[in-house]
């Protein structure tokens, strides 16, 4: 099963019938994606299911119904244990971003976090999972797929956020500070702390 973001509202892909309570279901072939999105973003919908019975396939039908996106991002660890977040748009978020032309993803993740903070030196331990959420621009809305790394760096230097980005702020927040700014953050961004702390009980 995939979950889908959108409007900060989730939206399953799933192989599995689902009997309706307090969602809508609809069918991946038939559905009017570009509608269905619509009524997310005005809030006639809170969550909804996407059926199609091979699991294999489901998200390619989806790529093939809405124009992708591809984003790289890092989760980065310093020396002591912290976090590095961004402020943007009034919510803490974390450094990502789009792939420019032929480059790998795990070097626009590199790269993205190097730009959008100043922090230099940094080196992936581990690739996390993906987060997916649509997004609305010039008119269309898009797909929009965050591979993330773990990283880790020895950068012990000031941060500078990319103005021309939007941030506002760039921090290293410490462990017990995370699930606070998690509180004013986006569904992806504490998906992928609750996928990461999974990882960490089972390890």
């Amino acid at each position: 099963m995939y979950k889908v973001f959108v409007n900060e509202k989730p939206l399953f892909l799933t192989n599995t019938p689902q009997k309706e309570t307090d969602f809508q279901l609809f069918l991946l072939d038939s559905v009017d994606i570009e509608q269905l999105i619509v009524h997310y973003f005005e809030n006639k919908i809170q969550k909804a299911y996407l059926y199609d019975p091979n699991e294999k396939t489901i998200m390619k039908k989806l790529k093939d119904k809405i124009p992708v996106q591809k984003a790289g991002g890092g989760l980065v660890y310093n020396q002591r244990g912290e976090v590095l977040f961004i402020f943007r748009d009034g919510k803490w978020d974390l450094p990502k971003g789009g792939v420019e032309k032929e480059e790998e993803i795990e070097y626009t993740a590199l790269r993205e976090v190097e730009e959008e903070t100043g922090v230099s030196g940094l080196v992936i331990t581990k690739k996390l999972v993906k987060t997916y959420h649509v997004f609305k621009r010039n008119g269309r809305f898009k797909l929009k797929i965050t591979h993330w790394f773990q990283m880790e760096t020895s950068y012990d230097g000031p941060l500078c956020g990319q103005l021309e980005e939007g941030i506002e702020k760039v921090a290293w927040l410490k462990p017990s500070d995370i699930p606070a700014a998690l509180t004013n953050s986006y569904e992806n961004i504490k998906l992928l702390f609750e996928e990461e702390n999974k990882s960490v009980k089972l390890t």
